[in-house]
């Protein structure tokens, strides 16, 4: 019994003919035997290589064809290519095909297609088998709690993505930690394939691909601004030397919460060596949808319909939001458009003085009341915060629309380099991108250089080394400036 083989490129039309003919003898021709190899376009040249390499054929076009003898076994015997089997089944078996050629350019189609719908089957099944790592350090924070559920039902990441869930609160109690894990298993999600537990760094961050660090640290009664710094900086030094150690080398590292995220970011990014610097950011959405909702409250619009407002700076202390790009749609006028339609928010703003001078306070006042009427941390909003960005920095984010983000500064808008700063970008391709192109006032610069330098003063309050020449200013003057940002956290507009 003999067994013909018959390999080609799926788009081959050549291949296609071959194909029914060798189908067609297998169907009436007694003892006839046909095994099928279809390869994509781009993969046919490297595998007929590496084929006629193992069995000392020479060969050049799709599709070829051999024979086997299955009783028997040992090395195929070629026959050819397409004219080669032609000829061998009309003279054999006395068959000719009378195929015309716009119906094996259409079958040769139809196998293409075919041929790749497979391909994307076998990705989708192939990355099911493979889930993504996401680790969570700051595990027992509201913020956690009310993220996991987006996390592992296909919401952020898609839903071809099984996901394993990795739970670390350093000297949390073990028991808390695994009874939220039984919680989580309850919840008996498809896209979940593996939940852990930890309450020590020991072998954190083990093959994680994605790292969500939540951990706050704050003053505790009697204790100094400074102390909390240098807890803190011990801390975050810890994570990113784990971080380092064993997190995959393109791991994105997502940090978020109520107090001093840029330098936590800054901490990660600066002690984590083999991870590029891009992939570390700090989020400010959840203060970003503050201001929005404000703005929304005072516009009679929903919180959505108001984009691009520009967070800048450092997150949480010292801010500047600029209204200067944000627009508003569905906003009541005389003017109406399609849904797309959007106006500049400062011209719809008929209070003018609000902006200058009571938005500020209530910018600062907004988070502090919530937190005060539900008396524990604002994990929801933070929660879709993180969401929200990390299914942008996977599928992009919504086209022309700005985004917040606080990431590693090279320069851009006269910001000085190597601190993390707030600024204006776009998700595309799986990269953030820093919109340089936006013109900014002079006043703006002035307000931005003020914010980082006091980015600058936080690395030297936390013992991390800054060279005199990057301060732009005298050292009498860092002092004063020091003493002015222990006062109070500037909001600029």
């Amino acid at each position: 019994m003999a067994k013909f083989v018959v390999a080609g490129k799926a788009n081959c039309p050549h291949y296609a003919k071959t194909e029914l003919v060798a189908d067609f003898l297998g169907k009436n021709v007694p003892d006839f035997q046909v095994h099928k190899i279809v390869q994509a376009p781009e993969d046919w040249q490297k595998w007929l290589q590496e084929l006629c390499k193992k069995n000392g054929w020479v060969h050049e076009n799709s599709p070829i064809i051999w024979r086997e003898l299955v009783d028997r076994g040992g090395k195929g015997l070629l026959l050819g290519g397409y004219n080669d089997f032609m000829e061998y089944v009309q003279g054999y078996y006395g068959f000719t095909s009378d195929m015309m050629t716009t119906l094996m350019l259409k079958i040769a189609r139809e196998n293409f297609m075919s041929h790749e719908n497979e391909r994307e089957d076998e990705t989708f099944y192939k990355n099911l088998t493979k889930p993504m790592a996401i680790w969570v350090s700051g595990a027992l924070s509201t913020a956690c709690a009310n993220l996991i559920p987006t996390l592992v039902n296909g919401e952020v990441f898609g839903q071809a993505k099984e996901v394993s869930l990795h739970l670390l609160q350093n000297d949390a109690p073990l028991g808390v930690l695994e009874g939220f894990q039984c919680q989580i298993e309850d919840m008996a999600l498809p896209l979940l394939r593996k939940v852990t537990v930890q309450n020590t760094l020991r072998k954190a961050f083990m093959d994680a691909e994605v790292i969500i660090v939540l951990d706050d640290f704050v003053p505790v009664k009697d204790q100094s601004i400074e102390d909390c710094y240098k807890e803190m900086v011990s801390f975050y030094q810890k994570l990113a030397i784990m971080i380092d150690t064993f997190a995959k080398s393109n791991a994105r590292v997502i940090v978020a919460g109520d107090y001093i995220l840029n330098l936590k970011t800054y901490l990660l990014m600066q002690n984590a060596y083999s991870i590029d610097h891009c992939n570390f950011i700090a989020v400010p959405t959840q203060l970003e949808g503050e201001v929005k909702a404000l703005l929304a409250q005072r516009l009679n619009v929903n919180a959505q319909d108001v984009k691009d407002v520009i967070i800048w700076g450092n997150i949480v202390r010292s801010i500047y939001i600029d209204l200067h790009k944000a627009r508003v749609s569905q906003f009541e006028s005389a003017i109406w458009g399609p849904p797309e339609f959007s106006r500049p928010v400062l011209e719809m703003l008929q209070d003018k003085s609000w902006t200058e001078e009571r938005m500020m306070e209530e910018v600062r006042s907004h988070r502090p009341k919530i937190q005060a009427a539900v008396k524990r941390e604002l994990g929801l909003s933070r929660a879709a915060a993180i969401r929200k960005i990390l299914h942008w920095w996977y599928f992009d984010s919504p086209p022309g629309e700005l985004v917040s983000l606080g990431v590693i500064s090279n320069g851009e808008f006269d910001i000085p380099s190597d601190i993390i700063f707030s600024m204006p970008v776009r998700f595309c391709g799986g990269k953030w991108v820093i919109q340089t192109q936006l013109e900014i006032s002079e006043e703006t610069k002035n307000k931005l250089k003020y914010i980082a330098q006091e980015l600058k003063l936080e690395q030297r309050l936390n013992f991390n080394p800054v060279e005199g020449s990057d301060l732009e200013s005298s050292s009498d003057q860092d002092l004063q400036l020091e003493k002015e940002s222990n006062k109070k956290r500037s909001v600029f507009f």
